[in-house]
């Protein structure tokens, strides 16, 4: 489905990302690597992609920066010659509550969160613009829609990244591109994998679906979006929740 295609992916390394890049490297994609530095992780990655003869490029850049941002297209754009799906996955968390909240971490979460969404779907749009073809996928989250208690700079950051969703879509939707976001819920990862019982348990008890979800029911979700069947799907956020929020 994707054979030929270039997929930018940030934030690739683990969780959600790893998942979503994987998807689309089994369907035969060539895959653009981001993170803001090197790691064992990336590097286990890059093997993974490379022995089932995926064409990979990885460049190392902090989303939230200009010139990084940049960086990560004209790389991609000199290596594979056009850019057909961005992928916004990059993101941090300082949770707090609001008077516990330092400054730095309200600025830090929008920065990586908003302000990489903004940097990353700025350079892929002259690019797509060009190729009159292409698709942009936010990762948003549950909180971004309902908030949640403590996560004040992440939901502010996630309820950002809908909005910039929602005008993306009406800029873009002329020349061919398309833009939606995808919202998770609690999915499983090493950060949920560290909750206590307790905390587990009360967060099963708001799933209609009484599961965590897993970072392949997300790249699942990416990957149809950014295929054929949803070329008439644009400006629209698909909560991949277990049915937390309605």
């Amino acid at each position: 489905m994707f054979k030929g295609k270039t997929i930018v992916v940030t934030g690739s390394s683990r969780g959600i990302g790893r998942a979503i890049v994987m998807k689309f490297a089994r369907k035969g994609a060539n895959i653009v690597l981001n993170d803001r530095s090197n790691s064992e992780l990336l590097e286990d990655l890059i093997k993974e992609l490379e022995s089932i003869g995926t064409k990979v490029l990885s460049v190392l850049a902090d989303v939230g920066k200009d010139e990084d941002a940049k960086k990560i297209f004209d790389e991609a754009v000199k290596e594979f010659g056009r850019v057909d799906v961005l992928v916004n996955n990059a993101g941090i968390t300082r949770d707090n509550l609001i008077i516990r909240m330092k400054e730095e971490e309200f600025d830090s979460v929008i920065n990586a969160n908003l302000k990489g969404t903004y940097n990353c779907s700025k350079y892929a749009a002259t690019v797509m613009l060009k190729q009159r073809f292409g698709k942009i996928i936010n990762i948003s989250s549950v909180v971004g829609v309902s908030g949640n208690a403590g996560q004040v700079n992440y939901s502010a950051s996630k309820a950002g990244v809908i909005g910039i969703t929602k005008s993306l879509a009406k800029e873009l939707a002329q020349r061919g591109i398309t833009v939606n976001a995808v919202a998770p819920g609690y999915i499983q990862t090493n950060m949920t994998d560290a909750l206590s019982d307790k905390v587990k348990e009360e967060v099963l008890g708001h799933i209609p679906l009484k599961r965590l979800g897993s970072a392949e029911d997300i790249a699942n979700v990416v990957c149809f979006l950014a295929g054929d069947d949803a070329n008439y799907i644009t400006g629209q956020v698909l909560n991949v929740d277990g049915g937390m929020v309605m």
